[in-house]
């Protein structure tokens, strides 16, 4: 008796554990699955190829137009640009700064003129944004500048300020020259401009000037041929973002039936207009994306369906070996999960490289993290669709049936 329980105990000991047990069987379940997968590598190729390039549209329009709400969102609501009414960047009367300073609900008032030159090169276009570099503009909303570059800015005639992008691109440094060929003319007739480098800034917001230098306007003004003593406009910073409309409609009136009549726009609003020029964003992405998924679906099916008339004998054998109907249904539903989810992922990867590259062109714009969390969830739906039927199928499969050729 003595001898029956030790041989007990001894068996007990060599009988691998519950846990054991359980990762055998995922590594044996995921080997089958990776197998059906690859069972015909063509075919396996171009599921993942169109799940890739669906999840990549994907990515790109619907990062594109959230990308566009953040940037919107993100705009500064207590901001009035002044500009001319006849046309934006019309050039207006410098004299209008101090009338506009003293509406009531103005805090601060910003000269802004612009120099557009070529750098090196045709295609290398550097815009050179000319403000009147005193103490008071530390406040200049969206931008981070340290007092000492402010100070040395304020006593260099020629300085510029450029944005830590720009220095980071070209390798720029402090005493560095910029030379800038613009279609401005000098007072000499010359339209080279040299700028030499006092220091950084960085945008703390988005206002388009994190490719641009910072340049004095007092000099832009004196060096220039015409257009003496106007802006292209005004930065106003109001008090309160509840009274935008008011002191929008008070510095309009003040000008009104005057030469150069203004147009006084929220800064949010102007930001909403531009990107509306382009068209219903909304509208585009979601017929787009909607027709692609529903193109995606009907062919991701189609070609599960054929994969399951194919298996059919082997899925035969499984059943045959022990293998329940609902395991047989989760092996196909799994095989469509690994593979629309790796090829979304994938997607959805290099949706969010591109953004980055394509930063000088799309202003900072890029893919959120919901656009990729909605994305992977899209995901399971198509691969949990488009393999329900098949899985349904492999799952009321007969053993005799599928066996015999039927």
């Amino acid at each position: 008796m003595c001898e029956v329980r030790r041989n007990r105990s001894s068996a007990e000991g060599k009988r691998p554990s519950g846990d054991r047990r359980n990762v055998g069987a995922a590594v044996k379940y995921l080997s089958l699955i990776w197998s059906g997968i690859w069972r015909k590598p063509g075919r396996a190729i171009l599921i993942l190829l169109q799940v890739l390039i669906a999840f990549l549209l994907y990515g790109l329009l619907q990062g594109f137009k959230s990308g566009i709400d953040h940037v919107i969102a993100q705009t500064r609501a207590d901001i009035l640009v002044v500009h001319s009414r006849q046309s934006f960047g019309q050039p207006i009367p410098m004299a209008y700064f101090g009338r506009i300073q003293a509406v009531p609900g103005v805090k601060a008032v910003f000269v802004q003129n612009f120099l557009v030159g070529s750098y090196q090169k045709p295609t290398q276009l550097i815009v050179a944004d000319a403000i009147d570099p005193d103490p008071k503009w530390a406040g200049y909303p969206g931008l981070a500048v340290s007092k000492t570059d402010l100070d040395t800015l304020i006593h260099t005639r020629t300085g510029a300020l450029v944005s830590v992008t720009l220095a980071r691109k070209y390798s720029w440094k402090v005493g560095d020259r910029i030379p800038l060929h613009s279609t401005i003319l000098q007072q000499n007739g010359s339209p080279d401009w040299s700028f030499e480098i006092v220091g950084t800034f960085r945008e703390t917001e988005h206002l388009g000037l994190d490719e641009a230098i910072i340049i004095s306007n007092d000099y832009l003004n004196e060096a220039r041929v015409d257009k003496k003593n106007t802006v292209n406009h005004f930065i106003v910073l109001t008090h309160d973002p509840k009274q935008l409309s008011a002191v929008a409609q008070a510095v309009d009136d003040l000008f009104a039936n005057s030469l150069d009549e203004t147009r006084t726009e929220p800064l949010r609003e102007m930001a909403q207009s531009q990107f509306q020029s382009l068209g219903d964003i909304n509208f585009v992405v979601r017929s787009v994306v909607g027709a692609v998924f529903f193109a995606l679906l009907l062919s991701v099916g189609a070609m599960m369906m054929q994969s399951l008339r194919e298996r059919s004998p082997e899925l035969a054998v499984l059943k045959a070996l022990g293998f329940s109907d609902t395991r047989i249904f989760w092996v196909i539903l799994w095989e469509s999960l690994v593979l629309c989810m790796f090829a979304a992922l994938l997607g959805l990867g290099c949706a969010a490289a591109i953004f980055p590259l394509a930063k000088a062109y799309l202003g900072g714009i890029s893919m959120p993290y919901a656009v990729a969390a909605i994305g992977a969830a899209l995901a399971v739906v198509l691969a949990l669709i488009s393999a329900a039927m098949p899985a349904w199928r492999g799952m009321r499969l007969q053993v005799a049936e599928a066996l015999g050729g039927r």
